[in-house]
């Protein structure tokens, strides 16, 4: 393995762990050059999932393209990577296991917003603002309002709608 820091191949393996999921497996190696060390990790390779995207071209499924909205979407929140990690992992098995070769990217934004909702509000709100395309600010509103399952700005049980606030 190419050394990141000298660019030296030579390195040795100081620790290996399989991930929790089972796909993966982590490497700890030190490189017998420079003495730094690096994580690599080892997965299986596979046929790879298209994507049909909105205007019907095909892509392969890029890993770190979904990981840099999620990141992106998390930013500034108390979320650890290893569980932006284990929720790629999940994504990455979950689109596999439906089996197909190409796969609408509508049902991967919708498996993704289903996952981050699980995850913390404020990222689902984040990543739904960029996936939906919200229009107007009366379409961000609704979404906020079915997450809180109460009406905007009610503080005290009391209902105060969009249109009150000026």
């Amino acid at each position: 393995m190419k050394c990141p820091f000298c660019g030296e191949i030579d390195d040795k393996v100081i620790d290996s762990r399989l991930k929790k999921t089972g796909i993966a497996i982590r490497r700890r190696r030190e490189c017998l050059t420079c003495g730094r060390r690096f994580t690599t990790y080892e997965r299986i390779v596979e046929i790879p999932v298209m994507i049909i995207k909105k205007d019907g071209r095909r892509e392969v499924f890029n890993r770190e393209k979904v990981h840099s909205g999620i990141q992106r979407a998390c930013e500034k929140r108390d979320i650890s990577m290893n569980v932006i990690e284990e929720f790629l992992d999940e994504l990455e098995r979950d689109l596999r296991e439906t089996g197909e070769k190409e796969i609408v990217s509508s049902l991967i934004g919708e498996m993704i917003m289903a996952k981050l909702h699980a995850i913390d509000d404020i990222a689902y709100i984040r990543f739904a603002s960029v996936y939906r395309e919200f229009k107007d600010v009366h379409e961000f509103v609704s979404e906020v309002k079915s997450l809180s399952g109460r009406e905007y700005g009610a503080t005290d049980g009391s209902e105060a709608y969009e249109d009150d606030v000026e």
